[in-house]
């Protein structure tokens, strides 16, 4: 009677490991489609098992319950979109709860983009568009939310790499990047800038303004250094980026028209710092604006090859403006050429 027994319960554990097995490892009743499921926040386990039935994924409920409980699955799940493909079966399923695989979108910012560039990217994904991006870029609750003293949040959204779960809405998705520059901005940063007597806008300002003007890392804090001198003597930064900021494209050609612009952001036309930041800093660029180079420069000027003369003079300025321009006129004269020398060649060729 007692093997009986044994062999009793043997066989229910047997057939019940048996029945978990094939539930797991069989094809979802889904039939061929692909299908996205929505986990509320807050949503209990029960509630997704629920959700799941509803959309035909589970053939047993109190099966995905039990494996749930055993697993630790039910205390939490991660809220969001789930894909759920014909080709799954239960265990799939229950590994991309477990792992809170849901739906993200990849953006990269890149260090100089400014909110026209964010702006494009995310609508892009469909993360937020255009018109609701621009309208919480200026809207003064949220900027307030956020401890932004600017106009916008231009520069406020740290370049970076970022992973935006589906169905995340647009505020918080844009504090996710306001919290990162406020995670980069360390404590010791803040004290260096009060040191400075700049506040954390101004920083920020000065920073973007190096971001858009340095090509080569050893130059910025050189940059820094002379919009550092220029403040001190209450010389206007005239930092040709400013003159065509909300204008045109950072990738269009800078004219001496821009540089006589009238606008709030033009360093040519305004004293001091513009009301907020171009572009969006990099980390080199914020220490650049916060340790810049003790050097006495007063003025710099392209190189034409990602490098810069700096200059103290305005004298010195000139000569080396004066030498860029002979530079570009040289490159331009030589470029015919080989483009002329190119033409005949191809003529001599087909002939």
């Amino acid at each position: 009677m007692k093997k009986i027994f044994i062999f009793l319960i043997a066989g229910i554990v047997l057939t019940c490991w048996v029945y978990i097995a094939v539930g797991l490892l069989l094809p979802l009743p889904i039939g061929k489609r692909n299908i996205e499921i929505e986990i509320p926040k807050g949503a209990t386990f029960r509630q997704v098992v629920d959700i799941l039935s509803k959309e035909k994924v589970l053939r047993d409920k109190n099966l995905f319950l039990f494996i749930g409980r055993i697993t630790g699955l039910d205390r939490k799940v991660r809220a969001g979109y789930y894909s759920i493909y014909s080709s799954m079966n239960l265990l799939d399923v229950f590994r991309i709860f477990k792992k809170g695989q849901i739906i993200e979108y990849e953006v990269t910012f890149r260090e100089g983009d400014s909110l026209r560039e964010i702006a494009d990217k995310l609508s892009e994904k469909g993360i937020v568009s255009k018109e609701r991006f621009w309208n919480l870029a200026s809207d003064e609750k949220f900027l307030f939310l956020y401890d932004i003293d600017a106009p916008t949040f231009e520069g406020y959204l740290f370049p970076d790499t970022y992973r935006i779960p589906k169905g995340m809405t647009p505020e918080d998705a844009i504090g996710m990047m306001i919290n990162r520059i406020r995670e980069m901005f360390s404590d010791e940063m803040a004290v260096r800038a009060s040191e400075l007597g700049l506040s954390e806008r101004e920083v920020l300002t000065l920073a973007s303004i190096i971001e858009r003007e340095a090509v080569i890392d050893a130059e910025r804090p050189l940059i820094s250094a002379v919009y550092h001198n220029r403040l001190k003597k209450k010389i206007p930064l005239q930092a040709d980026p400013t003159a065509v900021y909300g204008v045109k494209s950072y990738s269009e050609k800078i004219t001496l028209k821009d540089l006589k612009r009238k606008t709030p952001y033009n360093t040519y036309v305004i004293e001091g710092f513009p009301p907020g930041p171009i572009a969006s800093p990099g980390l080199k660029s914020i220490v650049a604006a916060l340790y810049p180079a003790d050097v006495p420069y007063m003025f710099f000027v392209s190189n034409n090859d990602g490098t810069h003369q700096f200059s103290v003079t305005a004298e010195e300025h000139q000569a080396a403006v004066r030498a860029y321009r002979e530079k570009k006129m040289i490159e331009a004269i030589e470029n015919k050429e080989k483009s002329e020398d190119a033409e005949v060649s191809e003529e001599n060729e087909s002939s």
